[in-house]
Formats: C-alpha cells, sequence, structure tokens
C-alpha cells in the first residue's frame, strides 16, 4: 500500500521463503510468546541511491475502507509494537534490491484475536513549494492472529430509518436508512447486509439496492451505512429492517459465514401536505356547516319574535274590546 499518492523510485515486495513466494501480504498466526522471522524487498528503479527508514505500525480500517498506518513517531500496540527490523533504515543503490530482515515477536500476554498493520518503507523529502517536508511511504500489509479462543461477533447498532416525500402528496419520496456495523469480536470481520422496508402489518415491502461493499472490520472497529429508497409511498409508518451475514477469514485464509445478526427501526412517512389539505377541507366544512346553523338558529327566533309579537297584539286587542263592552 501507497501511504502517499507522490510518485517514488523504489517498489517493495515480500521476500521468498518458507512462509510463500509471491504474496501480497504478511498473514501469520503466532501463539502468545511465539516468535517468527521475516523479510521484505526493496528494489530501487531509480537512477540515484536512496535511503530510506524501515518501521513497522499499526493499521485501523479509514473512512474510505481502506487500511490506513499511523505515522512515524506514533505509538503502536498491535503488530506495529511487534515487530521490529533488523535496521533502521536501509540505502538501496540504483537499480538494485535489497532485503530487510524483521522479527516478529507475540508478548506472552498477547489477547488472542486478529491485528493488523503494515511493514513500512519511507522517504522524506521537501516540498519547495509548500515549505513542509513530505513523507514519501510504500508499506506491505501484516495480518497477525494471535492464538487462543477466536470469538468473531458483530452487532447492528442505532438503527433509524427516514422518509422524505415531496409537494405532490400522492407521490412517493426517499426513505434514507442508516445503522451502524460494530465488531464486537475479536477476530476481523466482513459482512454481507440487506435491508427490508415495509408499511404496517409488512404491507407493500420492498428490498433496498445493494450497497457498497462493507470493508472488513478489524475487532472493535465500527462503520455507518446509508441506504436510500427511492419512490417509497406514504405508509404513514415505515419499518426498516436489516440483516447482515458477518464473514470470518480463518486459519486457512477462507471466509466463512456465522449466524446472522439484524436490527429494526421504524418511522413516519406521513403525507403532510395530504393532511394539510384534508384539515382545510374538515375546517371548511365545519365553518359551513356552523353558518348553516348559526342562520337556522336566527331564522327560528325571528320567527318566535314574530309569534310572541302577534300574539301580544291579539291580547291587546281582546282587553281592548273588553273594556269597551264594560263601559
Amino acid at each position: 500500500m501507497a501511504a502517499e499518492t507522490d510518485p517514488v523510485t523504489w517498489t517493495v515486495r515480500t521476500a521468498s521463503n518458507e512462509y510463500g513466494s509471491e504474496r501480497t501480504n504478511y498473514s501469520y498466526t503466532i501463539d502468545p510468546g511465539g516468535t517468527l522471522y521475516d523479510s521484505i524487498v526493496v528494489a530501487n528503479h531509480g537512477v540515484d541511491p536512496v535511503e530510506l527508514r524501515v518501521y513497522a505500525s499499526d493499521g485501523a480500517t479509514s473512512e474510505d475502507g481502506q487500511l490506513s498506518l499511523l505515522v512515524a513517531g506514533e505509538e503502536s500496540h498491535g503488530v506495529g509494537a511487534w515487530i521490529t527490523t533488523e535496521n533502521p533504515s536501509v540505502t538501496v543503490a540504483a537499480g538494485e534490491t535489497a532485503t530487510v530482515p524483521f522479527t516478529v515477536a507475540v508478548p506472552a500476554d498477547a489477547t488472542p484475536g486478529d491485528y493488523a498493520g503494515g511493514v513500512v518503507t519511507s522517504l522524506t523529502v521537501p516540498d519547495a513549494a509548500a515549505g513542509v517536508n513530505v513523507d514519501r511511504r510504500l508499506g506491505i500489509r501484516v495480518n497477525l492472529r494471535v492464538g487462543g479462543e477466536i470469538a468473531p461477533a458483530l452487532a447492528v447498532e442505532d438503527m433509524a430509518v427516514s422518509w422524505s416525500g415531496g409537494l405532490n402528496p400522492f407521490a412517493g419520496g426517499d426513505a434514507t436508512v442508516t445503522y451502524t456495523l460494530h465488531n464486537s469480536g475479536n477476530a476481523a470481520i466482513s459482512a454481507q447486509p440487506a435491508t427490508h422496508l415495509s408499511g404496517p402489518f409488512g404491507l407493500f415491502g420492498t428490498d433496498a439496492p445493494a450497497v457498497d461493499e462493507v470493508p472488513e472490520l478489524l475487532p472493535g472497529e465500527s462503520w455507518t451505512q446509508t441506504v436510500t429508497v427511492p419512490g417509497v409511498g406514504p405508509l404513514f409508518v415505515l419499518l426498516a429492517s436489516t440483516t447482515v451475514t458477518p464473514l470470518v477469514l480463518d486459519a486457512s485464509g477462507s471466509t466463512s459465514p456465522i449466524a446472522d445478526v439484524s436490527g429494526t427501526a421504524g418511522g413516519p412517512a406521513v403525507p403532510w401536505t395530504l393532511l394539510v389539505i384534508v384539515l382545510l377541507v374538515a375546517a371548511g366544512v365545519f365553518l359551513l356547516l356552523r353558518t348553516r346553523g348559526a342562520r337556522k338558529k336566527s331564522a327560528e327566533k325571528r320567527r318566535e319574535a314574530e309569534v310572541d309579537e302577534a300574539v301580544a297584539k291579539a291580547l291587546e286587542q281582546e282587553r281592548a274590546k273588553a273594556g269597551a263592552a264594560a263601559e
């Protein structure tokens, strides 16, 4: 792996020995307290001699899914601390190669499980334009399994689902599912996730598109995955489930699946525009009925007043007639 994109004049490869020839990386299984010896070969393709630092460092999975190695001077606690090069630097003549031996010594109290790092060659050169020194690095990955009880485990954590509909109340929207894969065991794990969406009671179910490949996660590492599903209808309640098949690299170098793990989440998928329209219509109907009722009551009161007035006039006329007759 190259830690810098600047052009370099040398290459590195693994040495051919009892551990294999034409290896693309170093892979070891060593019990606690064990030691082995290996080498890295450096070839200078330039026209001038090159003097390189040679060291080992720990690695971790970066945000782009690649193995990222600690830079020189940063403290290592695994591979970088357990590998010692025979010489801290090497000078390689133009057109020549040099072999740098190194020792892998695993402490007796090392915790069983998988570790990763690299053996690095480094050349620091000044960058006159930027006014800084540039560290050009080439290295080879080291996969190390410390013998003992291997307990692979993967968890789906912090799963959530959201829905974003447009102004058209009858059109679908994008559903977004996020979750975090956490390697909670002591073995390196890769994963094959699959996500399913549905409404209440499993109605209108759909499978999410395939996601980008999940990188291999070292023990303790996490990887956050986001899946977008277009054209999901306004189901009011949206349910998401993710099933993940963890894949573990065994001692023979092949991968095998372990028991699936899963996670679920729910969220609203409410067509707010449609609800606003329904509420406005309902409010209009309510106001119309209320106005009609008020008008009806007003008319009834007027009729009652007219009847009362007519009755009062009739009674007054009767009293007037009665008074005239008595005279």
